[in-house]
């Protein structure tokens, strides 16, 4: 086993990878930016090594910078986390001339699923239904791929995800600036402009499939998540079990899902994309090379810690189990608690949190990478942390989430924690009816902050003085909290570091 690992990430994936290794009694490096000098993943580490300025170009997407860091701290593996790194085959193959290990799938796995159209292609040959689809290398060449495959159709960048390059046409005299921009924006996001399209599949569900493998071959699937709550094409709530799929669906998907990454020679942890039609038809949308955000949710239901698996795995272990040792018990539900504005088309709103405090209690999970006071930077992602939690069936877990969203106080930044309490109320959620577009079909009822029609100016004035008494004094709370919080989690080099200064 590793004595030093390397977690080339930051923020709260980063956090979530120094605890597994801590309990696994494996030395945990950490890389910064001059953006996160003090970033809760740096505090955690045992030792931190600066990689560059704030700017991801010229730190966390420096691939030497991230050996030479490796090299000087003799740390044996890297774990690349999610986005950054994770699914850049290039990286991995320099790992491996390093000899370091690289935490994740073979090289050769990532690229043949880095692109979008050749894992169709690849996914297509063994078996895997795909959504239907073809080539946009030019405006007249979409114009004709969309008349075969009939409107509405995706534009979709070929390398790459999380949104970017994307969009929805339903008319032709759409497509060409719809092109234009999926191309530019897949240039700037993925330094590579490809683009291609697919048949849109009218309100879909987003369901996936996590896998597991090894490197003699063996690989296992640990059941679904419904992604299916999105905006921008970005998931914001996951769940599992899917209320759409019942047990023999999704054995189905497990077994095509297992198949596709035998096909790719794949090991390590990672996750089978599908589309679901409301006939319970399901399409093949893409494979994620790497631990996914939602992740979390899938550990509650089967009691695994996939960063302790994908660690093992890359040292050379074989799974301890087979597709009939894994079982399924109750489900899970996560909620990612941004720092961003809903009611403006979910602006990022980032900065210097005045107080925080996460939300506990019996079932209930905070993957957090900030502490009050702790800035959600401009230059990043600004998720503050992946809220979860577990109950014996779907009903217990929603009580319990809605329970937990009452009790997180974030104070100084807006966040998305009131859109969660609505979303979370909304009787068609409650009910399991919903679909990749479901934010924009209710987006009335889930984006305004309403004010009671029945309420006079006593009874809000009432209102908001309990309100903000409340408020102020869960913020001193939370304050002192994560006061003591901080002082007591300061690793030794922090300490040393500190001290020297």
């Amino acid at each position: 086993m590793f004595r030093k690992v390397l977690v080339a990430n930051r923020g709260e994936i980063a956090v979530r990878v120094i605890r597994t290794l801590r309990e696994m009694g494996i030395g945990a490096v950490a890389v910064y930016s001059d953006a996160d000098r003090t970033a809760l993943h740096v505090r955690l580490a045992d030792e931190a090594v600066h990689i560059g300025p704030p700017l991801v170009a010229e730190s966390y997407l420096r691939a030497d910078r991230i050996l030479d860091a490796a090299r000087s701290a003799g740390a044996e593996a890297i774990h690349p986390g999610y986005g950054f790194l994770s699914e850049n085959a290039d990286f991995a193959a320099a790992c491996e001339r390093a000899g370091i290990a690289f935490i994740g799938p073979p090289a050769s796995a990532i690229e043949a699923m880095g692109s979008k159209t050749g894992a169709r292609a690849r996914m297509s040959e063994a078996g895997v239904p795909v959504v239907p689809g073809g080539t946009a290398r030019h405006p007249a060449d979409a114009r004709a791929t969309a008349a075969r495959l009939g409107y509405p159709v995706m534009v979709k960048a070929a390398f790459g995800g999380g949104g970017k390059g994307m969009r929805l046409v339903a008319r032709e005299q759409d497509l060409a600036r719809s092109f234009e921009r999926a191309h530019s924006e897949a240039q700037a996001a993925f330094g590579d402009g490809t683009v291609y399209l697919e048949k849109a599949i009218a309100l879909p569900r987003h369901v996936e499939i996590q896998v597991l493998g090894d490197k003699e071959g063996n690989v296992v699937h640990l059941f679904e998540r419904d992604c299916s709550i999105q905006r921008r094409h970005q998931k914001v709530v996951e769940e599992t079990p899917c209320p759409a799929a019942d047990e023999r669906l999704v054995e189905r998907m497990g077994e095509v899902a297992v198949r596709a990454a035998k096909a790719v020679g794949y090991f390590s942890a990672g996750t089978v994309e599908f589309l679901l039609d409301r006939s319970g038809e399901f399409y093949f949308l893409e494979m994620n090379t790497r631990l996914q955000v939602e992740h979390p949710i899938t550990e509650w239901v089967t009691g695994f810690d996939l960063v302790r698996e994908m660690v093992g795995v890359a040292a050379g272990r074989k799974l301890g189990f087979d597709q009939r040792g894994i079982r399924r018990r109750g489900a899970a539900i996560e909620c990612r608690v941004y720092a961003e504005d809903p009611a403006r088309g979910f602006l990022p709103c980032p900065g210097p949190g005045a107080a925080l405090r996460a939300p506990s209690g019996p079932w209930v999970r905070d993957d957090s990478g900030v502490y009050a006071g702790a800035e959600v930077s401009r230059y990043y992602d600004p998720l503050i942390s992946k809220l979860s939690a577990w109950g014996p069936d779907r009903a217990v877990a929603l009580a319990r989430m809605r329970r937990a969203l009452r009790e997180y106080v974030v104070a100084g930044i807006r966040t998305n924690l009131s859109f969660h309490e609505r979303l979370l109320a909304q009787p068609e959620f409650c009910a399991g009816r919903y679909h990749t577009g479901f934010i924009e079909a209710h987006a009335d009822d889930l984006l305004a902050d309403r004010v009671p029609e029945h309420a006079d100016a006593r009874d809000l004035c009432v209102a908001l003085a309990a309100a903000l008494a409340g408020q102020e004094r869960r913020q001193r709370q939370a304050a002192t909290a994560a006061g003591d919080a901080e002082r007591g989690s300061l690793s030794p080099w922090v300490r040393a570091h500190r001290m020297s200064r």
